[in-house]
C-alpha cells in the first residue's frame, strides 16, 4: 500500500475509485496489504505458502529468474491469448503503443500482467536537484550549471550563513545513496552512472569506468571541505525531513511533489520565505549536452498478474481491463465526477478536497483517497493528474529543467533468463556490497583514491565481467522484442 494511501485508509476498497469500479462492475475484490516496507519480504513468503491471491501485484521484472520464470513455475498465467480475446481496451493501447508492448512483454513474447503505463513523456520525469531559492537570493548567487558553479554555490552556503542564525551549521548539500542511484545527479556529469548504461549497444558498469574516479575525487574533496553533509551514509527519510525544515540544508536530491510540493507546503507558515526550486542536472563544462538524469520508463515493471490458482481468469481480465477503458481510466486518475474532480471544458479539473483540504491534507494524502494517479496501478497515468499535483511554479519549473537530459545511455528494463538469474543475483549481491562500501570510504576519505584501480581489479575478481556478458544479452534480447 501506498504511503499516502496508508495515512487515511486500511485496504484499497475504500478507495473511490475501487468503489466506482465495483458499481460499475459489479465485481467485489477483497484487498490484501503486506505491512509496510515488507513488500519483498511477504511476497517470497506468499509464495513458498503456495496460498496465492487471484491477483498479484508486483515488480515481475524483478521475480528471480525473471517474468517468464514465474510463468513457467506455474505461478502466474501467461495472458496474451486472454487479452486479445477479453480485454479490448488495454489490446487497443498496446496495439496504438509498439514502445509500450515492447517493454510489457518478456523476451519470450509474452505478456505477464496487466501494465503501469506512464501516458505521456512529461509523466516519467519527477526528480532532480533542488535548491534554497531563499538562500540564493540573499546571497545573490545564480543557478548553478557546471560543477565549477555548483562549488561556488556550496562554499557560499556554507561560509556565509545564509539560514541568519550566526552559527556555521548549514548543510550545503546531501546526496543519499539513494539518489546517487536513481537520479544520475553530479555523476553524470562525469558521463557515467552507478550502475550499468550502454553506449551504442555495448553493455558498460560504470563504477568501474575511469571516469568514476574522477566523479569519487569530487565528491571526496567536497566532503573533505565540509559541502557534502558528513551523515549522507546514516540519513534516513525522517532525519531528511528534519534538516530541510530545520533550515539546515540548502541542496538535494529530491522529487518535484513529494519534494518541492511536499516541503513548502510544510513550510508555508513556519517560514514565509522558505522556497525550492530545481536546478538543472549540471555538466562540467559549459556547453556540455546533459545526458544523465532521472527518468523512468513508460512501464517501471510493476503489473496486476493473474495467479494460477483464479478460479476466474475470464472474469478477472475483463475486470482489470474495465481500468484501461474510458471510464475506468477517469477513476483511476481522477476519482468520482462531481466528489473529487469536475469537467471544465472537457478538463478534469480536481475540487478543493483535493488540492485545498479542509483536514489540511497534503495533495498526496488528500489525493490517494479517491484514486491511484500519485503512484502506480494497473491503468494508464493521465498527464492532466500531473498538471495539477504539481501546481507550484516551482515544481512545473524544475520538471522542465530535468526533462533536458537525453538519457540515450540508459538501460532498459532488461531480464535475465532463468539459467542466468541465479549465477547473476549472486554476483551482484556481493558485488553492490563491495562497492557501496567502497564508495562510502572513497568519498569519507577512510580509503585514498591511489587505491581505485585495486578496487577495480577487485570487482574484476568477484566476477563484474561476467555480470556485464549476462546485461549484454539480455540487452540484445530486448532489442530483438517484436
Amino acid at each position: 500500500m501506498a504511503g499516502a494511501a496508508a495515512q487515511t485508509m486500511k485496504s484499497y476498497s475504500e478507495m473511490a475509485a475501487y468503489q466506482e469500479v465495483e458499481k460499475a462492475t459489479g465485481v467485489k475484490v477483497e484487498f490484501q496489504h503486506p505491512p509496510q516496507g515488507q513488500d519483498a519480504e511477504q511476497f517470497n513468503l506468499m509464495l513458498t505458502s503456495g496460498k496465492l491471491p487471484d491477483i498479484i501485484e508486483y515488480h515481475w521484472t524483478g521475480f528471480p529468474g525473471g517474468p517468464e520464470k514465474a510463468v513457467k513455475d506455474g505461478r502466474i498465467v501467461k495472458l496474451n491469448d486472454y487479452i486479445d480475446k477479453y480485454a479490448p481496451n488495454l489490446k487497443k493501447i498496446l496495439a496504438t503503443n509498439p514502445d509500450w508492448k515492447k517493454q510489457v512483454m518478456t523476451d519470450d513474447g509474452s505478456i505477464i500482467g496487466f501494465p503501469f503505463l506512464r501516458g505521456d513523456k512529461k509523466l516519467q520525469v519527477f526528480k532532480g536537484p533542488v535548491l534554497r531559492q531563499d538562500w540564493m537570493d540573499k546571497l545573490q548567487l545564480k543557478t548553478p550549471t557546471t560543477i565549477d558553479e555548483w562549488y561556488n554555490v556550496l562554499k557560499a552556503f556554507k561560509e556565509k550563513d545564509p539560514n541568519g542564525n550566526g552559527k556555521a551549521d548549514e548543510i550545503p548539500l546531501i546526496i543519499t545513496k539513494a539518489e546517487l542511484d536513481g537520479s544520475g545527479a553530479f555523476i553524470g556529469a562525469f558521463d557515467t552512472v552507478n550502475g550499468y548504461y550502454q553506449e551504442g549497444g555495448k553493455v558498460k558498469y560504470g563504477p568501474i569506468q575511469p571516469q568514476f574516479k574522477q566523479f569519487l575525487t569530487l565528491m571526496n574533496k567536497w566532503y573533505k571541505e565540509g559541502l557534502i553533509d558528513k551523515d549522507y551514509a546514516a540519513t534516513d527519510g525522517k532525519l531528511l525531513d528534519a534538516k530541510v525544515t530545520s533550515s539546515q540544508l540548502g541542496s538535494l536530491i529530491t522529487n518535484t511533489g513529494g519534494g518541492i510540493g511536499k516541503y513548502m507546503g510544510l513550510m508555508k507558515d513556519k517560514d514565509p520565505k522558505f522556497r525550492l526550486t530545481g536546478a538543472p542536472y549540471p555538466v562540467l563544462k559549459a556547453g556540455d549536452k546533459q545526458i544523465f538524469g532521472q527518468m523512468d520508463f513508460a512501464f517501471n515493471g510493476r503489473g496486476a498478474a493473474v495467479s494460477t490458482s483464479n478460479k476466474n481468469p475470464i472474469e478477472t481480465v475483463k475486470w482489470l481491463d474495465y481500468a484501461y477503458g474510458a471510464d475506468g481510466h477517469m477513476a483511476f486518475n481522477f476519482g468520482t465526477e462531481g466528489v473529487s474532480y469536475k469537467l471544465e471544458n472537457g478538463y478534469p479539473k480536481y475540487t478543493d478536497d483535493i488540492m485545498k483540504n479542509k483536514d489540511g491534507l497534503p495533495i498526496a494524502t488528500a489525493l490517494a483517497r479517491h484514486n491511484r494517479a500519485g503512484w502506480d496501478g494497473a491503468f494508464v497515468q493521465d498527464l492532466r493528474y500531473f498538471e495539477q499535483y504539481v501546481a507550484l511554479p516551482e515544481q512545473q519549473e524544475s520538471v522542465k529543467l530535468w526533462s533536458i537530459p537525453t538519457n540515450e545511455k540508459k538501460m532498459p528494463l532488461v531480464t535475465p533468463t532463468k539459467e542466468e538469474s541465479g549465477k547473476y543475483a549472486s554476483l551482484m549481491t556481493d558485488i553492490n556490497t563491495y562497492k557501496d562500501e567502497m564508495y562510502n570510504k572513497f568519498v569519507m576519505g577512510a580509503e585514498p583514491l591511489d587505491n581505485f584501480d585495486n578496487y577495480v581489479k577487485q570487482l574484476q575478481s568477484m566476477g563484474i565481467d561476467e555480470a556485464i556478458k549476462i546485461q549484454q544479452a539480455a540487452l540484445e534480447r530486448y532489442n530483438k522484442r517484436q
